[in-house]
């Protein structure tokens, strides 16, 4: 495994947008272990590929909670449930802190890394970085999204 470079804010790398995973590989599952150790080591709850430089629809989530690391491939969102505006934070923008509207609840449906049809459903924060993740897939970009900006202290 190997820690990998974030991209930030203006590399257009952001703004592409990820193309499916034919095949899940060794090297599909080795960017997901990176993928993670790079997320981990950065302090954050979720990562997409674009976010390291590899447009592939690959999304690793962790909350530090009894869930533990979630690996998505080809992830897409199938069912959302209300709204709400809470903080958010992204890797690739340190120290920027914004108010969203997302989703309360979402449903995801994706591959795992043995090629298995998984669905996973969120609420809270992990509704929260679904969503996040899976925009960056799209090459959308949270503060694109933010209603208001905050102070890090906010």
């Amino acid at each position: 495994m190997a820690i990998r470079i974030i991209r930030k804010k203006d590399d257009p790398d952001l703004r592409k947008k990820c193309s499916e995973v034919k095949e899940i590989t060794p090297q599909i599952i080795a960017i997901l272990e990176d993928m993670a150790e790079t997320m981990y080591y950065n302090d954050g709850v979720g990562l997409a590929a674009n976010q390291v430089g590899i447009p592939k629809q690959l999304v690793v989530i962790d909350l530090m909670d009894d869930e533990g690391l979630i690996e998505l491939v080809n992830p897409k969102i199938i069912q959302v449930e209300g709204k709400e505006v809470e903080a958010e934070g992204c890797l690739s923008f340190p120290g920027i802190v914004g108010e969203v509207v997302r989703a309360k609840k979402v449903t995801v449906e994706a591959l795992n890394r043995e090629g298995k049809k998984i669905k996973v459903t969120g609420s809270g924060l992990f509704a929260r970085a679904l969503q996040h993740e899976l925009d960056h897939l799209e090459g959308k970009l949270f503060v694109d999204k933010v209603i208001r900006f905050l102070e890090p202290s906010e």
